[in-house]
């Protein structure tokens, strides 16, 4: 199960964030989604800590509901984009710096499930991001390579 989470930073009239993902089997897109954060945050680091806020229980709920139905999900992989990010998620506070030490505790529920193994997260580039195709307007080639990927018409 891999899925992808990606945010946009300020970019609403509200100065409000957005949050993207795409979760994948292995071609296509099961699932997607594209929304605006209800809080508005002092960074791009803490906009995508909102982000994965935003649909961890959706994560883990997903992995719960595929084992039910009698599919061990063996590899239950976050990607991101964002190194600093990473290292909060995998840390927690040991990680925060000056500018994310106000960063609500609450946020930091995803630290707990790695650490309980119930998630993997892995660093994926930014150009192989798939999750930027619900944040942001992409042209192009991006475009085209990020709406294939999601359709299942390209590996």
């Amino acid at each position: 199960m891999k899925r992808m989470i990606n945010k946009s930073f300020a970019v609403h009239p509200d100065f409000k964030s957005h949050t993207g993902g795409t979760l994948s089997f292995g071609g296509g897109a099961a699932q997607v989604m594209s929304k605006k954060q209800k809080l508005n945050s002092r960074s791009s680091t803490e906009a995508e800590l909102i982000a994965v806020d935003d649909v961890v229980t959706m994560i883990l709920w997903t992995k719960l509901f595929m084992e039910w139905q009698g599919y061990p999900i063996e590899k239950n992989i976050l990607y991101q984009d964002n190194k600093s990010m990473i290292l909060l998620e995998e840390n927690g506070r040991k990680s925060a710096g000056k500018r994310s030490q106000a960063i609500n505790i609450r946020y930091f529920f995803i630290t707990d499930q790695v650490e309980k193994g119930n998630v993997k997260i892995k660093y994926c580039p930014t150009d192989n991001m798939i999750a930027d195709f619900m944040t942001k307007p992409l042209q192009g080639e991006k475009f085209r390579k990020f709406r294939d990927l999601i359709l299942g018409s390209q590996e």
